[in-house]
This record gives C-alpha cells, sequence and structure tokens, in this order.
C-alpha cells in the first residue's frame, strides 16, 4: 500500500515546489524589473543627449543672429529618422517660426530692419496653453519628460525650455525669463518591445529552472522519503492482515532511520506479546471448554459470541440455540436476564429451576476502563445435587436420628417462635409433654433395642395422630412434646387423651406400653417465658405419674386444686 506515501509526498512536493515558485517569481520580478528600468533608462539617456545636443544646437544658430537658418533647423529635426516630433513652441504653446510677430518686436528694440519680415504668416498650436506639462515647464524653467499616445504609438516627450539669457537681451530683452520651449517626441516602441522579449526570456528561464528543480525536488522525496515510507507502510499492510514477520531495513541515522529502528522494535515486542497472549488465550479456551460451569458471553449489542459445552448440557440448547436466542433469551427469562444486567445480582434470586435442574445462575455487564459498556457474561452452575444436600443436612439438623420426628432444637425454636405470636396477638397455644411410663424397667426386661422399637413407633404414631400444624418433638430419651398451635385447653385435652388410647392399644413386637401426658395453654398458664410454659406441662407429666400414670394432665387443674388430678 503506498497511498499514504503518495499523498505525503505529494504534499511535501507542492509546498517545496510551491516556496520555490514563489521564490523563482520573485527573482524573476526583481531582476525583470531592473532590466526594464535600465532599458528605460539607456533610452532616457539617449533621448537627453538629444535633446541636449539640439537645445545647444539651436541656441548657438540663435546666438550668432541667424534667426532664419534656426527655423531651417528646426524643419530638418522634424524630418530626423530618431525623432517623431520637433517643435520650438513660444510659451503660451504655439508654434514659433509661422508669423512676424517675434521679427516686429527685434527690428522694433534694435531699431532698424535687421529681420526681414515673412511674406505669408500663419498660427499653429501644439500645446494647450493650459497643460499641466507645458505650465510645469514654464513655470519651473526645468526640462519635463512625460509619455504619452498618439495613434496607439506610445511616445516619450521632452518640453525643455529656452531660458533668456543675456545675449538674447539685445534682441528680446530681459523681461521674460524664457524665449521658448522646445518639444522633443521619440518612440517607445523598441524598448517596449525589448521589455516584451526580455519578459519572455525571464518566464522561460523560470519555467525551465521552475520544472528542473522540481524534478530534481521530487526524485529527492522519492529516494529520501518515499521508498523509505513505503517499505514502513508496507510492512504495517501485512501486519495488518496478519504477518507478523515484518522487518524494514534501517538505512543511515536520519528521521526515517529512527523510525524504522523502532518499527522493528515494536515489531518484536508485538511478537513476543501475542506469543504471550496466544499462550494464555490457550490456557483461557482450555479453561473455559473445560469447565464445569456454563459461560455464555455477548458483545456490546447483545449478540452471543461465546457458548462452552458447559452451557450446552445444563440449557439443554445447542450452541446455535443459545446464540439465536440471544443473551437476554439464555435462560428464557428476558426481564429476569435484564434485572442481573441491571443490577449486577443486587436483591435478586440467584438459584431457579430450568428444565427439571436448579441452578445458580449470575449475569454481569462488562465495561471498559471508560466505563462504556462491551458486553456481558454470565456463569451458570448446576446445583441440584447440592441443593438436595442442603435439604438433607437442614433436616438431619432439626430432626431426631432414631424417631424421624423432630429433635429438641427445632422444639426450642418452634416454641419460642409460636410463644410470641401467641403473646402478640393473643392466641391460644397449647403443649403436650409426655414420656413412656416405667421405660428403664422396660429397657432392662425387654433390652435397649426393644426399647428403641418402642420409641420409633411412639414417634411415627406421633406424625400421624396430629394435625399438619402440629409439631411433634422428641425432647430426649423417652420424653416428648408435642406444639400445637391456635388449639386451647379442651382442644389439647382431647388430642392428647386420643393418643394416650393409640399408644395404650399400640403393640411393638407384642408388647404394650403407655404414656403419661401434660397439658399446658396459653394464656391459662400465665408462663412468663418458653422455658417456664413448658416446665408448666412438664409438671402436668409428673404430676399424672404420681397419679397412676397412664393418663392426661391439664396444668390448670393442678394449679387450682394445688393437688393430684387424674383427667377428665
Amino acid at each position: 500500500m503506498t497511498i499514504l506515501p503518495q499523498r505525503i509526498g505529494s504534499k511535501i512536493l507542492g509546498l517545496v515546489g510551491a516556496v520555490f515558485l514563489l521564490s523563482l517569481v520573485g527573482m524573476v520580478v526583481f531582476y525583470t524589473g531592473r532590466q526594464e528600468a535600465t532599458i528605460l533608462e539607456q533610452h532616457a539617456a539617449s533621448m537627453g543627449d538629444l535633446t541636449d545636443s539640439v537645445v545647444n544646437g539651436l541656441g548657438t544658430i540663435m546666438l550668432a543672429g541667424y534667426a532664419d537658418i534656426a527655423q531651417a533647423y528646426a524643419a530638418s529635426q522634424k524630418k530626423s529618422g530618431s525623432l517623431r516630433e520637433f517643435h520650438i513652441l513660444r510659451t503660451d504653446g504655439r508654434e514659433a517660426f509661422l508669423d512676424n510677430e517675434t521679427i516686429r518686436q527685434v527690428n522694433r528694440r534694435i531699431g532698424e530692419e535687421e529681420f526681414l519680415p515673412r511674406e505669408s504668416e500663419s498660427e499653429e498650436r501644439v500645446l494647450l496653453e493650459s497643460s499641466p506639462e507645458l505650465r510645469q515647464a514654464v513655470e519651473g524653467t526645468r526640462k519635463v519628460e512625460y509619455r504619452r499616445q498618439v495613434g496607439g504609438e506610445t511616445l516619450l516627450t521632452y518640453l525643455v525650455p529656452i531660458a533668456n539669457r543675456k545675449e538674447c537681451h539685445r534682441c528680446h530683452g530681459g523681461a521674460q525669463a524664457l524665449r521658448g520651449v522646445i518639444l522633443l517626441s521619440a518612440s517607445l516602441e523598441r524598448a517596449i518591445e525589448a521589455i516584451r522579449v526580455t519578459r519572455v526570456q525571464a518566464v522561460q528561464i523560470l519555467a525551465v529552472s521552475f520544472l528542473g528543480s522540481l524534478f530534481s525536488v521530487w526524485l529527492l522525496i522519492r529516494l529520501s522519503i518515499i521508498r523509505p515510507v513505503n517499505r514502513v507502510t508496507g510492512a504495517m499492510a501485512r501486519v495488518s492482515k496478519g504477518n507478523l514477520s515484518q522487518e524494514v531495513p534501517v538505512i543511515g541515522e536520519d528521521e526515517l532511520a529512527v523510525m524504522a529502528r523502532n518499527f522493528n522494535f515494536m515489531m518484536a515486542q508485538v511478537v513476543k506479546s501475542h506469543r504471550d497472549l496466544s499462550q494464555e488465550r490457550n490456557k483461557l479456551t482450555t479453561i473455559i471448554l473445560s469447565a464445569e460451569e456454563g459461560i455464555v458471553v455477548s458483545d456490546a449489542t447483545g449478540a452471543v459470541v461465546l457458548v462452552n459445552p458447559a452451557a450446552e448440557r445444563l440449557l439443554d440448547k445447542s450452541s446455535e440455540e443459545i446464540v439465536a436466542d440471544g443473551f437476554l433469551n439464555v435462560v428464557d427469562d428476558v426481564e429476569y436476564v435484564s434485572a442481573f444486567l441491571e443490577r449486577q445480582g443486587a436483591d435478586l434470586p440467584k438459584t431457579l429451576v430450568y428444565k427439571g435442574r436448579i441452578l445458580h445462575f449470575h449475569a454481569a455487564a462488562i465495561s471498559s476502563e471508560e466505563g462504556s459498556h462491551i458486553g456481558s457474561a454470565s456463569l451458570i452452575r448446576d446445583v441440584t445435587e447440592e441443593k438436595k444436600l442442603e435439604e438433607q443436612l437442614r433436616a438431619m439438623s432439626f430432626t431426631d436420628k432414631l424417631t424421624g420426628i423432630f429433635n429438641r432444637r427445632h422444639m426450642e425454636d418452634v416454641l419460642g417462635k409460636e410463644y410470641s405470636r401467641s403473646q402478640r396477638y393473643g392466641t391460644e397455644l397449647s403443649i403436650l409433654f409426655f414420656d413412656v411410663d416405667h421405660f428403664k424397667k422396660f429397657n432392662d426386661t425387654y433390652g435397649h433395642d426393644m426399647g428403641d422399637r418402642v420409641l420409633v413407633e411412639i414417634g411415627r404414631t406421633a406424625k400421624e395422630a396430629f394435625r399438619v400444624p402440629d409439631v411433634p418433638c422428641r425432647y430426649g430419651g423417652e420424653e416428648f412434646c408435642i406444639i400445637l398451635p391456635n388449639t386451647g385447653s379442651r382442644g389439647a385435652y382431647a388430642a392428647a387423651e386420643a393418643f394416650r388410647k393409640r399408644i395404650e392399644q399400640m403393640p411393638v413386637d407384642g408388647v404394650h406400653v403407655t404414656v403419661s401426658i401434660g397439658v399446658a395453654t396459653l394464656p391459662d398458664a400465665g408462663s412468663e417465658s418458653p422455658e417456664a410454659f413448658l416446665k408448666a406441662a412438664d409438671t402436668a407429666l409428673y404430676e399424672g405419674k404420681r397419679a397412676g400414670r397412664n393418663r392426661v394432665i391439664l396444668w390448670e387443674d393442678v394449679r387450682q386444686q394445688g393437688g393430684e388430678k387424674t383427667g377428665k
């Protein structure tokens, strides 16, 4: 590619050519002007010499007293080839020697008829009396030079005053400073032609010099600038097409050599950086393709530009389908993904159920260092098994391992919440606290394995016998607790009694057991804390044990009578 160097060369050539042309034109104009001035000065000098010669000759004739010869002299000068015009004028612009006015004045002054009058007289006005040039010559008593056009021809005209010297006073008197004016005109055509020839020659010299200099400058620019720049731009063009193995020769020590040296250094760094980036890209590609997490990336327009195999597997879509749907439809919920990009995931659920899988999803906008949006990326992870394990662990954390009902920790948590709700809203809350009668003796008789089977059956029966909102819990050992929300003392007593009978009738490997149950109810129990509320049910339980076991005892009855109560 040589477009850029050609433009640079044209600009340099145009600039240098313009400067050089202006310089040459200035020189030609200056020296041509000087030549023209010299030609005109020489011509004027020749005319001046001729004028002086004519004036001196005329003066000599007149002083010798040969006025009639002066008229003939004037006539001979008119016929001269070097002059276009020759006139001897009076100071008012009329031609002299055409009438007898001056002859009469001279004869009158000298008192004799020295000069014979002319047989015929005439009058010819050559210049107007008001002519500026004539007035300047007469009033200034000095020679006046000026140019004028006559019949398409340029004439150089001189007006030379004829002084009234002492020698002239005998005939003409001394009253007037001038006797007349001599008018001489010569053609300037030869001088003008010489000037034209000079100008033509100057233009020719200018053209030859300019073209020769321009060619020299062009050749110099091409060899010293365009060719080195072409090498660099050509190498840059090949680099832009992916060919990084470029190096340009370094010739000399000028700025272009420095540019070539810097280009070679830059390309060495680019090759090194490209090699490093390729290695890092290969690593990143390997990581992305082998990652278990799904990765989907888009450009600034939202078009998907990267999909890894894990994303295809997790979304159950091909990469072509994901690209066709667009980034916002990656999980088939445009509003959800858009909210992630706008709020960067703040306060948004990170998990969703998608095509039978529980996915952890996160999306974020990608910005440049300047803050402009350049794309988006999403990370998708299958957490189905993790969520199942979490649920199992959560269930294990509040479930009694032996009986399968809730454990003591969960019972304390639920009791605390239900107690607070009852206190806040004034709702009824009952609790059943029971244990297996003579359980230690039962274990000693039948063994601990048999005792465990009894506890398992009691737990199973507790889950079946009570409502869904009720919370059956194993308090510890053979002790159990049932929390009954929104249940008064009568309802709690009835539920406890029905449960007691089911246990009494429940055979475990042919063996029967019984339970004693204590019942406490809010707000009747008037307890100050969940622990005190549970203690009231425990007190009613032990009151039932003292009364003979296998029975239900209400805390209210124990508190009112202060003694044993066998039930209702």
